[in-house]
């Protein structure tokens, strides 16, 4: 169990929303929240395999040479 306070504002965004799609404020919570984490988990992901020793980058000519020359 969770319990999190939210601005006037949000919560009030929140209200109208639930309201207007008959879906319980929780089910919005729990989705923003899901989607937030995915994309927190991808940029540490990235980061790290940005800091990695054995990392490489491409100019965007090069992956461009190299989306090209993939067969399908």
């Amino acid at each position: 169990m969770l319990s999190v306070r939210l601005g006037q504002s949000l919560e009030n965004r929140l209200n109208v929303l639930s309201k207007k799609t008959h879906r319980p404020k929780s089910f919005y919570v729990k989705e923003a929240l899901e989607k937030y984490i995915s994309e927190l988990e991808d940029t540490f992901i990235a980061l790290n395999r940005s800091l990695s020793p054995n990392r490489k980058f491409y100019s965007s000519k090069e992956v461009l040479n190299i989306l090209q020359n993939e067969t399908p």
